[in-house]
């Protein structure tokens, strides 16, 4: 009888704004049979730094965080 965890990033959302929500299940699994699931979920805002983020992530935000969009998530989100 094997327990085994794993962490996957199953969701990637895109925002008009161009925030990116990120869904990650972390799961137990007995004999591959799931035996609990729960969801962690963060929000990466234009020209947040990448450090730390999943490949997938990553790689959604170099397409969609351009110097536009960036400046106008600022412009709209001036504190």
């Amino acid at each position: 009888m094997a327990i085994t965890e794993s962490s996957t990033i199953d969701q990637i959302t895109v925002l008009d704004d161009g925030q990116v929500l990120v869904r990650r299940a972390d799961r137990v699994l007995r004999d591959g049979v799931e035996l609990a699931k729960t969801y962690h979920r963060h929000v990466v805002e234009p020209g947040q730094v990448l450090t730390g983020e999943d490949a997938r992530v990553r790689s959604v935000c170099r397409a969609v965080h351009t110097q536009d969009v960036i400046d106008r998530f600022n412009t709209v989100h001036a504190w």
